[in-house]
């Protein structure tokens, strides 16, 4: 079983994406990066580029306990107009699995149909995309299995909070400390 996994599409936001992945790999998850279409390298909305581990044909959502999107524009609306990454995220959420997404992606979750009114978080402003309402302003919103955080900044909390629950609190605080978050307090 591997415990994350990470869709990217052209467009993707690379804090938000980067930030969770390198983080959950501190922490010793299994985490597979997967792209839109058959192309092995994605590029970030600011032009950094990162090679995929599968495509989204190759891929087996039985695998994964988690399921992240990050945000970034037009990644986000690239992976909201993908029927099957919907479908994935419906399949992750009536089975009870973290559904996780950060700034625009929660727009994916709202497609979707799965974001409550105000039992969710996203970047000042996708909300005027979005059929649920009243986004909470706080960095990370959780609502069962469905974890939002609003942007590239709340990345590193979003990270934490996904150890949290994939792991123990023990060794997010434990990751927290490594990084020196607490020297920021």
């Amino acid at each position: 079983m591997k415990d994350l996994l990470v869709f990217l599409a052209d467009g993707f936001e690379e804090i938000e994406a980067l930030t969770v992945v390198d983080l959950a790999k501190r922490a010793g998850l299994k985490v597979d990066l997967v792209g839109l279409g058959d192309k092995k390298i994605i590029k970030g909305a600011h032009d950094v580029r990162v090679e995929v581990d599968l495509n989204l044909d190759e891929l087996n959502i039985k695998e994964y306990r988690a399921i992240f999107i990050p945000g970034g524009q037009p990644g986000a609306t690239n992976l909201m107009n993908s029927k099957k990454v919907v479908e994935c995220v419906n399949i992750f959420n009536e089975s009870d699995n973290i559904v996780a997404a950060i700034c625009a992606g929660p727009q994916v979750l709202d497609k979707a149909g799965i974001l409550q009114d105000g039992k969710f978080t996203c970047y000042p402003g996708v909300e005027e995309r979005l059929q649920a309402d009243n986004p909470a302003d706080v960095g990370v919103f959780e609502d069962g299995n469905i974890i939002t955080s609003m942007g590239p900044a709340t990345a590193v909390l979003l990270g934490l909070k996904l150890i949290e629950r994939l792991v123990s609190k023990e060794k997010s605080d434990e990751i927290a400390e490594e990084i020196l978050l607490p020297k920021l307090k």
